[in-house]
């Protein structure tokens, strides 16, 4: 199963506040162990939401919105690509986690949805472009 694994933004992340020398380490040290296990397929953190924008959709219409965004605890500051065998596996991997900020934290583990959960909509076209952009991607989705 593949997991998406969202380190959830806080008021010193989104003020752009640097990890502390023992931070970084700690999380290097914890990512090359999920890398040697052969959990981490990706990741890296964001910066402050002051630096990204929102394209917001409404039917055909399109308009940029600029950040900083207000609900800081639902912005995202990081995130990993995970591939293990259960969800549980994958809770049990982030409980291992350094605290990845100064104070109170919290992360999000969300399962992928695979071309499977969609069922009879997918055509066996459908599914042979899905293998081909996978592996025009590097493997990834």
């Amino acid at each position: 199963m593949r997991f998406m694994v969202m380190v959830k933004a806080t008021k010193d992340s989104e003020a752009g506040a640097p990890p502390t020398r023992e931070l970084l380490e700690a999380m290097m040290a914890y990512n090359e162990e999920l890398v040697k296990a052969g959990i981490m397929k990706g990741g890296d953190g964001l910066q402050p939401s002051s630096k990204g924008v929102r394209v917001q959709f409404d039917g055909a219409k399109r308009s940029v919105v600029d950040g900083p965004f207000a609900e800081t605890k639902e912005l995202v500051a990081g995130y990993w690509l995970w591939e293990c065998a259960s969800l549980d596996e994958a809770i049990a991997w982030v409980k291992r986690c350094p605290n990845p900020m100064p104070g109170p934290s919290e992360i999000e583990i969300r399962p992928f949805f695979e071309l499977a959960d969609f069922g009879e909509i997918v055509t066996p076209e459908a599914a042979a472009a899905w293998d081909r952009l996978k592996a025009e991607a590097g493997g990834q989705g």
